[in-house]
């Protein structure tokens, strides 16, 4: 026994220890509950890893991210073990973190029945409670190989370690460039093995750390990713550090799978995915059409206002337009298959700014054009897979309103700085109003172009327009575009959850590309800075956020009714329809329930539709030239005068609040 000197360093606090040889993270963090590994040297490690002199220790929280991913992890390995408890025959694949939880991939003769994932979550219960202790074990590639060789997939993930191929759809997580390591669940009393897993780590001490969990379903997933590759199933858990915090993300789920999309779009008939139409591909019903259009002729209205120019540009065009860009090869892979005509391979259209660029290359361009903005609603073809495709928010067609803003350099700080203000403000307009700002640069990956001198003053540029907003600058590195860095919007919805937003890029490369060149005032040529910038993203992603954003209850200028006229009886239908007729001669889109049903469905039915206002007409309204007004949340005010009623609509129409 010697003495050992360590360093436990907590945030920017450093505490000097001397313990003796043998001490492991868990002696020396005993008694913090909280704590379920550590990070040495900037690796995280076991608790039961033993210290060494001169070590940096650092405790890992169960609460921190680095916490909760094992723990999720942990979780993932008690449900591969119950699955394999229960179905013997089940084949390992891999069972990652991930965000809010955790998966694990099995290859089984027969899908996962929900009742399957009922046995399976009672098993792992059992197998929580005999706190069985997570071991780790170092091992060669030989005898992992030989301890594994009837698991085929591990034994794949072994030939590919330390290869870029070991990062694909969670591989990381079983194998890395170094040592391989097999983790053993022991019987707690006796120590005997119950069930082992190649895996990196690390875990809990045991199972019995796992607060709290649950199973969510199950999925068909292809092997590492690839459609090349076997179809495994999938299972998907989540584990929580507390029950009430578990309860709590179950009730946000609840809550948003009422808010989905794809169900308010069925149910308030605003657009589908027909089958025979494609996997990613939307329509749009009348309803639906009513709240596009109007988001698309506010976004134009505001544009018009702040100097741009309207273009329009084909769907498909020749292969070589995207070979002079740079997105061939850079996004091959999310591109359409070339289609060959008159001997040339053309392309779907996946992106706009190539053909912006010939717009800007038609004819001579003078410094006093400059900023030159060009904007187009334009529709683009991404051929995304299966496993990924989502309603609305992952499609395989969608409408960008792509902005692309040609300016000398001297203009670029002033022109990114109007520009994120605008980008903010036209997103406020649409009741978004709690963002966060992500700025993506490069890293040493050789997918990027361009002289370090270019990025370097981009990613400066769009660094000090991101600060002038005053909002949260998070950096992403490595999530920059091939051609420039790029500040993303991030904005939270009415149930906290984030989207990104607008995207606004620099780029210095495609008018290298192009050749783009204006006249400057002493006469000279001059390559113009591109900015590349999208607002919405996509209409369709944009009208599927707004629309969980509201749980469908837009507000009543996005509204597609905005008001339901409910006769009390059949002798009030001339006067609302009088009312409607006035009301859509102002603009207001309002309808008139003359159906047969009683009055108290109309009014149900006009909920179910989520319309803002009901307008209700008796007798006695029609004797004072009045109505009734019925707002969504059930309350009512009675006897307002026609002209203040239509008034009372046009107001809150204008000034886009939501009621």
């Amino acid at each position: 026994m010697s003495d050992v000197r360590v360093t436990i360093q907590r945030d920017s606090e450093r505490e000097e220890r001397v313990v003796t040889t043998g001490t492991t993270a868990a002696d020396l963090f005993q008694g913090e509950r909280g704590v379920v590994a550590a990070r040495v040297a900037g690796e995280l490690r076991d608790l039961a890893y033993e210290l060494a002199e001169g070590e940096v220790i650092e405790p890992v929280e169960i609460t921190s991210e680095d916490g909760l991913n094992i723990l999720r992890h942990s979780t993932a390995h008690v449900m591969a073990q119950a699955v394999q408890e229960l179905f013997p025959e089940a084949k390992l694949g891999i069972g990652p973190p991930i965000k809010d939880g955790f998966y694990y991939d099995f290859d089984v003769e027969t899908p996962f029945h929900p009742d399957d994932l009922k046995r399976i979550e009672k098993k792992m219960q059992e197998i929580q409670k005999r706190g069985q202790r997570f071991a780790r074990r170092a091992v060669s590639d030989e005898a992992a190989r030989e301890e594994l060789a009837n698991e085929p997939y591990k034994l794949e993930l072994i030939g590919l370690k330390g290869s870029a191929a070991d990062a694909a759809e969670g591989a990381s997580a079983e194998v890395g460039a170094g040592q391989l390591t097999i983790y053993d669940n022991l019987d707690a009393k006796s120590g005997e093995l119950c069930w082992k897993d190649l895996c990196r780590g690390p875990h809990l001490p045991s199972t019995r750390a796992i607060p709290a969990f649950k199973l969510m379903r199950s999925a068909a997933a292809y092997w590492r990713g690839s459609e090349k590759n076997k179809q495994l199933q999938r299972i998907y858990g989540t584990a929580w550090p507390t029950k009430d915090e578990l309860k709590a993300h179950l009730e946000f789920l609840a809550e948003a799978e009422k808010r989905d999309h794809r169900k308010l779009g069925a149910e308030l008939d605003l657009f589908s995915i027909p089958e025979v139409l494609g996997s990613g591909l939307a329509v749009f019903h009348p309803k639906g059409g009513v709240v596009r259009k109007v988001m698309e002729d506010y976004a134009r209205k505001r544009h018009e206002e702040s100097g741009y120019e309207f273009v329009n540009t084909p769907h498909i065009s020749k292969q070589k337009l995207f070979e002079i860009s740079g997105h061939l090869p850079s996004y091959a892979d999310a591109m359409f298959p070339p289609v060959q005509f008159e001997g040339q391979d053309y392309r779907l259209k996946a992106m706009n700014c190539p053909m912006h660029n010939l717009i800007f290359q038609a004819r001579g361009r003078s410094y006093r054009e400059l900023p030159l903005r060009l904007f187009e609603f334009g529709t683009v073809y991404r051929y995304e897979k299966s496993g990924v495709v989502h309603g609305l928010t992952r499609a395989r067609g969608f409408t960008q309103d792509d902005s692309h803003i040609y300016c000398a350099k001297e203009q670029m700080h002033e022109e990114l700085d109007s520009l994120l203000t605008f980008v903010l403000d036209l997103l406020r307009d649409y009741g978004l109003s709690d963002f966060y700002l992500e700025l993506s640069t490069r890293d040493e990956s050789d997918k990027f172009i361009g002289e370090d001198d270019e990025w370097a003053e981009a990613t400066e540029t769009l660094r000090q327009a991101a600060e002038k907003q005053g909002l949260e600058l998070v950096l992403d590195p490595g999530g920059a575009a091939y051609y420039g860095p790029k500040i993303s919007v991030q904005a939270k919805d009415a149930i906290g959850r984030t989207w990104q937003m607008s995207t606004i890029q620099v780029d210095f490369q495609q008018p290298k590309r192009f050749e783009l060149e204006y006249t400057a005032a002493d006469g000279t040529k001059q390559r113009p800075v591109m900015i590349h910038r999208a607002l919405f993203g996509s209409i369709e992603r944009f009208f599927a956020v707004l629309l969980e954003h509201y749980a469908g209850a837009f507000p009543a200028w996005l509204a597609p009714v905005q008001a339901t006229c409910i006769p009390i009886g059949d002798a009030h239908v001339p006067y609302l329809e009088e009312f409607a007729a006035e009301a859509k001669a102002k603009g207001l889109r309002v309808e008139v329930d003359s159906s047969s049903d009683r009055m108290q469905k109309k009014i149900r039915n006009a909920q179910k539709a989520k319309v803002p206002f009901m307008i209700l007409a008796g007798d006695e309204d029609m004797a004072a030239g009045a109505v009734s007004f019925r707002y969504r949340d059930g309350s009512q005010e009675n006897g307002i005068p026609k002209h203040e009623a239509l008034a009372k609509l046009l107001d809150v129409v204008e000034r886009r609040v939501q009621v």
